[in-house]
């Protein structure tokens, strides 16, 4: 596969752009080579400037639900650009999108649009603290929910203790603002609520897990964090930035029949336009400004242009069938790839829910970061490239998520589990 123009233009950016790329993972650093600079996508494809196409199964890391470019939200964003592209005023459709969600989502009473999810979870961090009058924040180890200072954290000393900064330019005295749990594991979050629990403001969780590979909460995980949450008097946040809309209408709290008390969006209901959400019950909400004593503002909130576009895609997303046809495909896939690697003695472990999966190069279970850690990364590199020359592109990490979008057809399917077949062989 021929990638000088890739490469020529990794070259050039690293000149003006640190490390040449505007997110980390997008540098290639874990697989090693040198990320395809993109053209154009349509549907399921992505197309480089070498002209190489790609069947895509980042699909923006999970926006695209979809699949690329699709005509009916290109239509609404072509629409609503002619009239203005920004007015720092309200509009109509914010209302109308804000229904679409409250429709979807009956823990969310009111919601507050921002333009990423990292802007969304400092903002709910915010609120919780102001509306408990607590300080300290309960997340998962290996848990991502953006590039907030206190949750760029790594584990202390041991389970349930005060977090460490993970990254130069974080205050030790935030960090600790900070407890590190497994995920997964209910008895330490039972154990950092009774070490903290006076002055735990919430518990900020995935629901699913997507940022460290997709994990699934265990039976019974989830409804034990609602039920401390309301023993010690915390906030319960989801963070469904990757699961709401993905794996069910009402993202993860409707597949799990667990409310929180406050969820953050972004991804999908942005429609693949910056735009970013977080909401819940009244009583909570009206503590934001202007209506309450907690400030959160943006110029570009509830930019039009991405409001229409997050319209265009929930329309989509609630027609009949839409995520039947989503699950059928998606779960065609990880069979497919399952049995491949079985047949090639290739120890694989899929973790999937819905569209999101992630195969891991391992034979025991995966259900926290510890076992993420343990499973072969050099053998998904390996598998990483071998798929990318056979023009399958997969998240350029061993612990990231794989998304189907509605735009993978069944030959699209086919012929990701025929290259894998020969990937495994090799």
């Amino acid at each position: 596969m021929i990638t000088t123009k890739s490469e020529q233009a990794y070259s050039n950016a690293q000149r003006l752009i640190p490390g040449g790329v505007n997110s980390p993972v997008r540098s290639f650093k874990s697989v090693g080579g040198v990320p395809r600079f993109i053209l154009h996508a349509k549907g399921s494809k992505i197309t480089d400037i070498d002209h190489n196409t790609y069947i895509d199964y980042i699909s923006s890391w999970g926006p695209t639900i979809l699949g690329h470019a699709d005509d009916r939200v290109l239509d609404a964003i072509n629409q609503t650009a002619r009239n203005g592209l920004t007015f720092g005023a309200p509009t109509e459709q914010e209302t109308h999108l804000a229904e679409r969600v409250c429709k979807n989502f009956p823990s969310i009473d009111q919601l507050r649009l921002v333009n990423s999810g990292t802007e969304a979870v400092a903002s709910a961090i915010r609120l919780a603290r102001g509306y408990t009058q607590k300080t300290k924040i309960i997340k998962a180890i290996g848990g991502y929910h953006g590039h907030v200072d206190q949750l760029l954290v790594q584990a202390g000393s041991g389970v349930a203790t005060l977090a460490l900064p993970d990254s130069a330019g974080v205050p030790k005295s935030l960090a600790e603002l900070t407890v590190l749990v497994p995920y997964n594991d209910l008895s330490a979050v039972e154990t950092a609520f009774k070490k903290f629990g006076s002055d735990i403001a919430a518990l900020l969780i995935e629901p699913i897990a997507g940022n460290m590979g997709v994990i699934p909460p265990v039976p019974g995980y989830l409804a034990g964090l609602r039920a401390l949450c309301d023993h010690y008097n915390a906030l319960l946040i989801f963070d469904e930035v990757i699961t709401g809309f993905r794996v069910a209408p009402g993202g993860a709290q409707q597949l799990y029949n667990v409310r929180p008390d406050l969820t953050i969006l972004g991804k999908i209901v942005g429609g693949g336009l910056p735009l970013a959400a977080y909401g819940g019950p009244q009583t909570i909400m009206r503590q934001l400004a202007p209506t309450g004593p907690v400030y959160q503002a943006g110029t570009l909130s509830g930019n039009p242009v991405a409001v229409a576009a997050g319209i265009a895609t929930l329309e989509q997303l609630g027609k009949p069938g839409f995520y039947e046809t989503l699950e059928s495909r998606s779960a065609a896939l990880a069979a497919g790839l399952s049995t491949a690697a079985r047949d090639a003695h290739i120890p694989l472990t899929i973790n999937r829910v819905g569209s999101m999966m992630t195969p891991f190069f391992t034979s025991g279970p995966v259900i926290n970061y510890d076992d993420v850690l343990h499973s072969n990364k050099d053998r998904y590199n390996a598998f990483f490239h071998r798929m990318l020359n056979r023009g399958i592109y997969l998240a350029p990490s061993a612990f990231e998520a794989l998304f189907v979008s509605f735009a993978h057809s069944d030959d699209d399917i086919r012929y990701t589990i025929d290259q894998a077949r020969i990937s495994f062989e090799e």
